[in-house]
């Protein structure tokens, strides 16, 4: 992959605009010798310098080991520091919420989770407050202030995604009018960050998976509905309202020509619907997310359905912006997101391209974890790392 510098600025009082940019170069490329950060950002090697002894005596990175073996001085890597900073991330599910304690480096610490037959507000809630207490409990006291947000993955207009009726569905529609900020400021006096769920995922795989290797993409996350998101320029875009990337809302016809959108076609829960209809538990797919081999009859013919769709999505998302790469991920094992991925490539051979440069697409790389790492990632990148599209959404 190219190199590219990103630039700095060396005037005085915009320290924090360079300690971010620094920050972010380390969480890309993992260590990184002072020289080769002074020119990456195009700051001066004091300047550097000056940062790097900051940034360390706040605890946020560490050096390593001098590497010897070349000519003149020996080079000290510099990589962040794990104990850096934390957040908590909630993925909200329509059959489960995941909720985990994630460090500055984007390992997770600590994870719960809890299922359900429809997500009540009062219930979510409640594993939140209470898993927030059991996940910090785990974590040293004198870290407990480096606890940087919540952050909350919950999928777009979740108020209407059930089949509920009566007292049920009148509580599940009270999502409508709830302000996640105000229900955590019962229990904490963190900072909370919410995300639709599947470009949570999309933050997860741009900071920690295959995304790091791409400065454009366009991403799938298939869930119980497919949904996804789009990295411009080095960071996820989430639009105006923080809908782009409404991937699974894409335009796509049925058996019958009729109106579809790519959620009625591309999704998990069309694989659900196989397992029901053949007399077999749904547990077998949403219980085991490692090895599907006991359904396989039932999953090939859904891969081969889906990713007919996802080549058709992948062409028209390229005709908008001729991105990198579409990369591919799930609520899957890693052997059906491989195939899938492999039968997209196959069906992209034989579409129409005219006018369109065919796209790279490739497997993710995070997987079912994507939406609750993705939440968890929020507070974090909002308050020491670059966002190069700052400002666009307001523009």
């Amino acid at each position: 992959m190219t190199t590219r510098r990103q630039g700095g600025v060396n005037q005085s009082g915009l320290r924090d605009h360079n300690e971010r940019l620094i920050l972010s170069i380390l969480q890309r490329h993992k260590t990184v010798a002072a020289a080769e950060l002074a020119r990456r950002t195009g700051l001066s090697k004091p300047t550097v310098s000056t940062i790097l002894r900051y940034l360390q005596e706040d605890g946020l990175v560490r050096r390593g080991e001098p590497v010897r073996g070349k000519v003149g001085k020996p080079s000290i890597p510099i990589e962040l520091d794990p104990d850096g900073a934390f957040s908590i991330g909630l993925k909200i599910g329509r059959r489960s919420a995941d909720l985990l304690l994630l460090d500055f480096t984007g390992t997770v610490r600590e994870q719960l989770h809890t299922t359900y037959d429809y997500p009540i507000p009062d219930a979510v809630f409640g594993f939140l407050q209470e898993g927030m207490d059991g996940l910090l409990e785990g974590l040293p006291s004198e870290l407990h202030g480096r606890v940087c947000g919540v952050g909350i993955g919950t999928p777009f207009e979740l108020w209407k995604w059930h089949d509920l009726t009566g007292l049920a569905a009148e509580r599940f529609r009270s999502w409508k009018d709830v302000d996640f900020a105000a229900e955590v400021a019962r229990f904490s006096d963190l900072p909370v960050y919410v995300v639709n769920d599947a470009t949570a995922a999309c933050h997860a795989e741009h900071l920690y998976g295959r995304g790091r290797d791409f400065r454009d993409f366009a991403y799938f996350y298939i869930g119980s509905f497919v949904g996804g998101g789009i990295v411009l320029n080095g960071t996820v875009f989430e639009g105006n309202r923080g809908n782009a990337g409404a991937l699974g809302s894409m335009r796509t016809t049925g058996p019958l020509g009729e109106s579809q959108q790519l959620i009625d076609t591309a999704s998990l829960h069309l694989l659900e619907a196989r397992l029901i209809e053949a007399g077999l538990d749904p547990d077998l797919m949403w219980g085991n997310l490692q090895d599907w081999s006991g359904i396989a009859r039932y999953v090939d013919p859904w891969i081969g359905e889906t990713a007919q769709e996802l080549a058709k999505a992948s062409l028209s998302i390229c005709s908008v912006i001729d991105f990198e790469a579409i990369l591919v991920d799930g609520a899957f094992p890693s052997d059906v997101r491989n195939e899938l991925v492999q039968r997209v490539q196959r069906y992209l051979v034989n579409q129409d391209k005219r006018g369109l440069i065919e796209p790279c697409v490739e497997a993710g790389t995070v997987g079912e974890n994507a939406r609750a790492v993705g939440a968890a990632s929020g507070p974090i990148f909002a308050q020491y790392f670059l966002n190069t599209n700052a400002g666009l959404s307001s523009i």
